[in-house]
């Protein structure tokens, strides 16, 4: 029976599956109606081209890089980017306050923050002015905001249009191993402020690497589809609906919202 490779990082493992699956479907959304896929390899190329858009406007190994996104295809691809430029996560809920904001970004030290689009932005951006690390903020989607004070504006397709990914070189260049922080996820803070848990590429692994020997044991291990539906910013989800459908080569689905999920568990 297959069992995991023993991999040394998350992005490893991820352009692993990519060099396996190439021009297969990977990540999937709905737009007019209609599901449409992002293949392995293009993900792997937009993967590479933001990292190297990441080190360009200056963020360094270990620095850590906020992100501020419902469930959708970018959210993985600047995950798997944040970490392939040897930086560090750190997710946060669409939900967040302003002042909650403000807590994550002092607490983690963040210098850098990606947000999908201008909605969620305009509770982000006074945090962000008031911050002692943020310097740059990447919109996914199109941000309506003049220049403000101390922070950069990058837009999320200028950004990954500049760069000419070079997969192979992305992938060598992820030397760090399973004791190197992959992410800091924060509680919702429903007991108090956020408090942010430091999970490293092996404790990631080491999950799935465990769901996988369940899946291999009972149900075979052949073109695993998974919905996401669940924040993303949470543990579980992070784990157990991004990186576990990657180590296993699978494909995501993203919800279009809890009003539509029994529409999409259907489908």
């Amino acid at each position: 029976m297959r069992r995991l490779e023993p991999f040394p990082n998350l992005v490893t493992m991820f352009f692993t599956r990519a060099a396996e699956k190439g021009d297969a479907p990977f990540l999937w959304r709905k737009l007019d109606g209609r599901w449409q896929p992002l293949s392995w390899r293009v993900v792997a190329e937009q993967v590479s081209a933001l990292a190297k858009a990441l080190r360009r406007i200056g963020l360094n190994p270990g620095d850590r890089v906020m992100l501020v996104s419902e469930n959708r295809p970018e959210w993985c691809i600047a995950d798997l980017a944040i970490m392939a430029a040897g930086c560090v996560t750190v997710p946060t809920y669409t939900t967040n306050t302003e002042r909650d904001h403000a807590h994550i970004l002092e607490n983690s030290g963040a210098r850098a923050v990606i947000v999908s689009t201008d909605k969620l932005a305009r509770t982000l951006l006074p945090a962000m002015l008031r911050s002692s690390h943020a310097a740059a903020l990447i919109g996914i989607e199109p941000l309506r905001f003049a220049q403000s004070g101390s922070v950069d504006f990058h837009d999320w397709h200028a950004l990954i249009a500049a760069e000419t990914p070079d997969v192979a070189a992305t992938a060598a260049a992820a030397t760090f191993g399973r004791e190197d922080l992959a992410c800091i996820i924060y509680t919702s803070g429903t007991g108090g402020a956020p408090r942010g848990v430091c999970q490293h590429h092996g404790s990631i692994l080491h999950n799935v690497a465990g769901c996988t020997a369940i899946i291999a044991d009972d149900f075979g291990w052949d073109d695993e589809v998974f919905l996401s539906f669940l924040p993303l910013s949470h543990a579980y989800e992070h784990s157990g609906g991004q990186h576990f459908p990657i180590g296993l080569g699978g494909q995501i689905y993203y919800a279009e919202g809890l009003d539509k999920l029994a529409a999409n568990i259907e489908e």
